[in-house]
């Protein structure tokens, strides 16, 4: 990784770690909550994200998008005396993985909060081993509800299941409802074949489409489940043409998506493939042989690129030499990252200007209070820890681009 910016990285290829550590800082390196001779305390935000792999691409945009927001705190001197460091393991979007990972994270004292993970189901694997340990997580991109609202949510009965666990992103809740609407109310499509990857995220979101598209007065013409990291959607593909469905709802990532997308379209049905946040990305484009304008994909928060808020952040980005573009998940990255920051900062500030000695506890506590004007808006989070930004995006494959085609505020 190449930063203009001169970095010290260490990578410890056996772990998946790697650790930034801002050039010409004061600190070198001796540890979170210990004074070193510059006189500043080094703190770590930790990162968990799918580094390598089929999703190293969403994964790559949120460790660099956190970086720049622990660097930018130590340029601003954001926290007087404290110098933010970040450790990034790669979960491989493996939940295993993702556990190993917290195991980790929560070994290092030095590590005050922790960005990650991108993908729903492993977050699953690491709530508990966060919250045994007080250590407050903030996920960019888990839209799971159970994740913060519990398993009976769908029921109406709403338990928080770990004071420790946040995130920037919109649940499936919203995304889910949000899709359906579209597809029904803007699109005109009435009869929807729905298919997920049986995963918890792809499962999750095509269960709360499929109910709100019926709910809408839509029709859900036929059913069938892939399976990750296969290629041969071919059946899939013939159950579509078969049904007569005007639309196909894809839930699950874009590596099956984009495949599922040519292969439909191979078998003649010439019907948009619509999927939530986990298929907007090129990499959904460009896995099709066939032209896939028309498809449709949610993606939470608005276009960051028209965003006034997240200029700044773009030109830091591109400035800083990251060889990887931020992605879809850059802007809730960085802010997750800054919220840990703010949460660092309130914790120091009612502590006479030192780290607290139960700075876990207390960044936890702080991160339920925080607000402020981020990349991607205002950033704050509600009794669950889930935002309280409710944005989100339509985009459309045209010219063999995303562009985005509508974007709104959902309340439900």
């Amino acid at each position: 990784m190449r930063h203009r910016s001169l970095l010290i990285l260490t990578s410890v290829l056996t772990t998946g770690a790697l650790t930034l550590t801002a050039c010409g800082s004061r600190d070198e390196g001796k540890g979170g909550g210990g004074d070193n001779a510059g006189g500043t305390t080094t703190v770590v935000i930790g990162v968990d994200a799918p580094l390598t792999g089929s999703l190293s691409a969403l994964g790559q945009g949120i460790k660099n998008s956190v970086d720049l927001a622990a660097k930018t705190a130590n340029k601003n001197k954001e926290v007087p005396g404290i110098t933010f460091k970040v450790e990034a393991l790669d979960d491989q979007a493996v939940p295993a993985s993702g556990q190993a990972n917290a195991t980790k994270l929560v070994g290092n004292k030095d590590v005050v909060g922790v960005v990650g993970p991108l993908n729903s189901g492993v977050s699953q694997q690491m709530q508990g081993v966060f919250a045994a340990a007080g250590l407050a997580q903030v996920s960019p991109a888990n839209t799971n509800p159970s994740l913060s609202q519990g398993d009976n949510w769908g029921k109406g009965e709403f338990k928080r299941p770990f004071k420790t666990y946040f995130r920037t992103a919109a649940t499936d809740v919203v995304q889910g409802k949000f899709a359906a609407q579209y597809l029904f109310k803007d699109a005109g499509k009435k009869k929807v074949f729905v298919v997920d990857d049986k995963q918890t995220y792809g499962a999750g979101l095509a269960a709360i489409f499929s109910d709100e598209f019926k709910r809408l007065g839509g029709q859900v013409v036929g059913t069938d489940h892939v399976t990750v990291k296969e290629t041969d959607f071919s059946s899939t593909a013939d159950k579509v043409k078969a049904s007569g469905a005007d639309s196909v709802y894809f839930g699950g990532q874009y590596p099956e998506g984009g495949l599922l997308s040519d292969q439909i379209k191979k078998t003649g049905a010439k019907v948009p493939v619509m999927g939530g946040d986990g298929i907007y990305d090129p990499a959904f484009i460009s896995a099709s042989g066939e032209a896939n304008d028309g498809d449709l994909a949610t993606s939470i928060g608005y276009p960051v690129e028209k965003l006034d808020t997240a200029k700044k952040f773009i030109a830091d980005y591109n400035a800083g030499g990251y060889k990887d573009p931020y992605a879809a998940y850059g802007g809730y990255s960085y802010d997750a990252g800054w919220a840990i920051i703010q949460a660092v900062k309130a914790a120091v500030a009612a502590n006479n200007g030192k780290l607290p000695t139960d700075a876990r506890a207390k960044v936890t506590e702080a991160l339920g209070k925080v607000s402020f004007d981020g990349v991607t808006g205002k950033v704050s989070f509600d009794e669950y820890g889930d935002t309280t930004n409710k944005q989100l995006t339509v985009y459309k494959v045209e010219g063999g681009k995303w562009v985005d085609v509508k974007s709104d505020t959902f309340n439900q």
